[in-house]
């Protein structure tokens, strides 16, 4: 499972196409400062990145440049040390477009302002950079990652289809370059950044037609009862399985097969994993090349439980690649039902064996503290899963790849034996949030609420936002999870897909942070770790807060992580572990009102809150759940209105991605 009289656009595309790899003259290109190059860019569709300022000259340089992934186009920028003349041409429309947006004056008022809206939605992203560089790798290697970008554009392929955009780009009005940046990166037409993701008018085509998510029948797309009216009429499990595709035939609904549904794509899928496992050839990836195998079998039979195998026998010690390539999560399904395709393409990070070699031997003693707090008639099970490997992410495909932020933990699979029997695998993206950017933005942000004291133990050592990670994921293993029933029913068909996707991710970080105080207890991390875990998740939480409840302002289609962080700062305030100031300026100085971090408090509430959570899982207590939601989501807009003000004057990060060859 898984926080601005110009060159119209039109001639804006075409200067990119002319470019040619020619050398352009010397000259110095300072017209524009970096995050102005950076933002310009993403407007304008543009695959180029300034990474770095390395000599602060204020200057780009050709070795301060990326070429960036899944764009449309890929020009060559720089040659031998020098730009080409696709980069003077590409510098000078960046420079038009990092102010004021240059929009054709014969637009329609109409018009204008849904391209305005367009721009706002995409400045609300600050493209952060995740580069790797394979140019000096072993063969072996480099014929690994070729292999990988061709799954991860195959995995787009199938996950547009999948979600229902693959035919609404072409109504894009021609030459509108930011609108196809804005349907690139949000995966369709909807805006979905905070500010304006509730305004129908901001959309990529004018219209704003509603894409219908192709797991469920078309007509029922325009209802705003879809799944509940799936719930009440089905009779057949497979219809809300996560690895089907529900289809209507002669008025009654039908489950079927992604292979089926989707055979082009998934076809194509095998074939290229086919062809990296007989190119993996090293002895020691053994078990990578099982898993390849194994996963092409899982595209073209639609059982994934061989493939899980596979790749749960996968571990730090017998492969220096992490690779997951399947259906897994549920968010982006309106119905939080089926799962959506996706690529996780990683190298292995051995600094995760220390955390494991410390917290290996407290699995089972986790379990037995987790099963008490839940109470009957939920019973401690044996646990047997992976602790947390630490990965560097290459590249995200599909369903990993999200417009704002990424996914920085995650416990699969969510299904089946592996999962059922604790064997799955659990990773934290320890290369990503840690650039000077990112952590720059971060301790502005956390500036602006908090008073100086708490601000003071907000850390840019990975160390705390590691730990949290490592414990939201460990903690989605223990205790009553997505496989544990209730008088015979999953989660799901319990609580209803929404709100069962919300109540195991506030298990899973309620438990993590829960779990703070238990390592501490065991000398397993300091006072000094634990307090800065503490600010961390209190952090993370206000920047769920600030993103919105729901998508698009849609009370049907809740956000699972803004709302168990609104469960839980409001929890964490009637305890009286957070305090909210209203006369106490904020650690920046500026704002007025502040919240107060009572960090002495924090295991006493963190204990309630972990026996509430646990609890209403343990007995499927679906009116207990929809009552936090209630409390705390619907009633305290105040409060998370004040977070949303401050955080959403900083914009969030995008992630882009560049793979040197």
């Amino acid at each position: 499972m898984s926080l601005k009289p110009v060159l119209p656009i039109a001639c804006v595309a075409l200067t990119f196409a002319l470019g040619s790899a020619a050398l352009a003259s010397e000259k110095r290109y300072d017209r524009v400062n970096r995050e102005a190059f950076n933002r310009a860019a993403v407007r304008l569709d543009v695959p180029i990145y300034w990474a770095v300022d390395e000599n602060a000259d204020g200057a780009i340089d050709p070795s301060e440049v990326a070429t960036l992934l899944f764009y449309p186009s890929a020009p060559r920028w720089t040659e031998n040390g020098h730009f080409t003349k696709a980069f003077a041409n590409a510098y000078d429309d960046i420079v038009a477009w990092a102010g004021d947006p240059p929009l054709p004056s014969s637009l329609s008022p109409d018009e204008r302002e849904r391209r305005r809206l367009v721009i706002e939605d995409l400045d609300q992203g600050r493209p952060t950079l995740v580069q790797s560089d394979f140019r000096d790798a072993d063969p072996r290697d480099r014929v690994l990652v070729g292999h990988m970008l061709r799954v991860a554009k195959l995995i787009d392929a199938l996950y547009a289809r999948q979600i229902g955009i693959a035919n609404l780009q072409a109504q894009i009005p021609a030459g509108d370059a930011a609108s196809q940046s804005l349907f690139r990166r949000n995966w369709g037409a909807r805006c979905v950044a905070p500010a304006t993701e509730a305004n129908p008018a901001c959309t990529a085509v004018p219209g704003a037609p509603r894409p219908g998510h192709d797991a469920y029948p078309a007509a029922w797309q325009a209802e705003e009862n879809l799944c509940a009216r799936l719930e009440a009429s089905s009779d057949d499990a497979a219809l809300s399985a996560p690895f089907t595709v529900v289809r209507e035939r002669e008025g009654h609904l039908v489950a079927l097969p992604v292979t089926e549904v989707y055979k082009e794509q998934t076809s194509a899928l095998a074939a290229e994993l086919r062809a990296s496992a007989a190119d993996t050839t090293a002895p020691s990836e053994d078990a990578l090349r099982a898993y390849l195998t194994a996963a092409a079998h899982g595209f073209e039979t639609n059982d994934w439980e061989p493939a899980d195998e596979a790749w749960a026998r996968m571990n730090v010690h017998n492969s220096r690649w992490y690779v997951r390539v399947a259906p897994d999560e549920v968010y982006r399904d309106p119905c939080r039902l089926k799962a959506g395709f996706h690529l996780t393409f990683a190298r292995i990070n051995k600094d995760s064996l220390a955390w494991q070699d410390k917290l290996a031997p407290y699995q089972q003693q986790m379990e037995h503290e987790v099963a008490a707090l839940a109470g009957q008639p939920y019973a401690e099970r044996q646990v047997t899963f992976h602790l947390p490997d630490f990965i560097d992410i290459v590249v995200n495909a599909g369903d990993d790849r999200a417009p704002l932020g990424a996914t920085i933990g995650q416990s699969l699979p969510n299904w089946g034996p592996v999962a059922n029997q604790g064997r799955g695998r659990t990773v934290a993206m320890s290369n990503l949030y840690t650039d000077p950017d990112s952590l720059r933005l971060k301790r502005t942000g956390a500036a602006s609420l908090l008073d100086a004291p708490s601000l003071g133990l907000v850390s840019d050592d990975p160390a705390p936002g590691l730990l949290n990670t490592i414990l939201h994921e460990a903690a989605h293993n223990l205790g009553p999870s997505h496989e544990y029933r209730v008088d015979g029913k999953v989660d799901r068909d319990v609580f209803g897909g929404p709100l069962a996707t919300t109540m195991e991710e506030l298990k899973a970080q309620t438990l993590g942070v829960w779990l703070i105080d238990f390592l501490r207890a065991q000398g397993v991390i300091d006072q000094s770790l634990a307090q800065r875990a503490y600010v961390n998740a209190v952090t993370w939480a206000m920047g769920h807060i600030a993103s919105g409840m729901y998508q698009g302002g849609d009370v049907t289609r809740p956000k699972p992580y803004s709302q168990l962080a609104a469960i839980q700062i409001g929890f964490l305030m009637d305890q009286g572990a957070i305090e909210w100031k209203p006369d106490v300026l904020a650690a920046n100085a500026t704002d007025k009102g502040a919240f107060v971090l009572h960090l002495d408090r924090f295991p006493t509430a963190m204990d309630a809150l972990a026996r509430q959570v646990a609890g209403v899982k343990a007995r499927g207590d679906r009116a207990a759940a929809e009552a936090m939601v209630h409390k705390y989501v619907e009633g305290d807009t105040e409060r998370h209105a004040v977070i949303a003000d401050r955080l959403l004057r900083l914009p969030k990060a995008s992630f882009v991605y560049a793979v040197e060859m």
